[in-house]
Order: structure tokens, then C-alpha cells, then sequence
């Protein structure tokens, strides 16, 4: 199973993993970008860690269901959320992600940290420093 810290951003570790599932107590306030299949479920459970912000893949290519009900999830807490399509990164490969991925959709706390649709994720998370919910304790 993934977990590889990459980064540090205004206090929160930047995450890759392979399931969002990997999230454990000690990464609260981490950055956490997860090559799960994405979707509610996937949302649910990230939302349980409170993480300062977390991207997943879509369901599917754009738009999908399963992917807005998470981003909603996390703006009901207060959190951001951002999706990334398939189109943009391979399913399941969040170091694709990292690479690669463009974000699709974000929900209005994501959106007001900078992560707009069409940009480019890992820019965009480099300059988060400042603009993320304190440390979640």
C-alpha cells in the first residue's frame, strides 16, 4: 500500500496514497491525494480524518455522481475537496496524480483556495502555503 509523503505545505504533509483508506490519526491536517476509485464512499472515509484538503479520482471521466456528493460532504464540514478526472491521471495511481492530474471539480472552500476546475494539481497545491484550515488537533 502507498503512503508517501512528498511535501510539506504550510504545516500539513502532502500524502500520496493508493486508497484513501491508508489515512491513519496521525496524518489529520495532511494534504491527502488519493488514487482511489474516488466517489462518496471515498469521501466518507476521508472525510472521518479531516484531512485540510483532499483530492480524489472521479467515478468517472468528469463530472460524476458519486465524486459531488464527497466534495459536498466536505463542504457541510468546513473542509476542501477537489476532484481529478481520468482523463488527466490513471485511475488508482495517485503519483499520477502528482503528476499529472488536473483537477475537475472542487467544491466552494477548494475553489476559494485557489484549486479552480482546468488547473494543474500539483502547482496549485504548492501554493496553498497560508490559505489552509489550521491544524486540525
Amino acid at each position: 500500500m502507498l503512503k508517501k509523503r512528498i511535501a510539506e505545505i504550510g504545516g500539513c504533509s502532502v500524502l500520496l496514497l493508493d486508497t484513501i483508506t491508508a489515512l491513519t490519526h496521525d496524518d489529520k491536517s495532511a494534504i491527502a491525494i488519493s488514487g482511489s476509485h474516488g466517489g462518496s464512499s471515498s469521501g466518507a472515509i476521508a472525510l472521518g480524518y479531516h484531512p485540510a484538503l483532499a483530492v480524489f479520482n472521479d467515478a468517472g471521466v468528469g463530472k460524476d455522481k458519486a465524486g459531488i456528493v464527497a466534495l459536498d460532504m466536505f463542504e457541510a464540514a468546513g473542509l476542501p475537496a477537489a476532484t481529478v478526472s481520468h482523463v488527466s491521471a490513471r485511475i488508482g495511481d495517485a503519483a499520477d496524480m502528482w503528476e499529472n492530474g488536473i483537477i475537475s471539480y472542487s467544491n466552494p472552500r477548494a475553489i476559494a483556495a485557489g484549486l479552480v476546475p482546468g488547473s494543474k494539481l500539483q502547482e496549485v497545491i504548492r501554493s496553498l502555503e497560508g490559505k489552509l484550515p489550521a491544524k486540525i488537533s
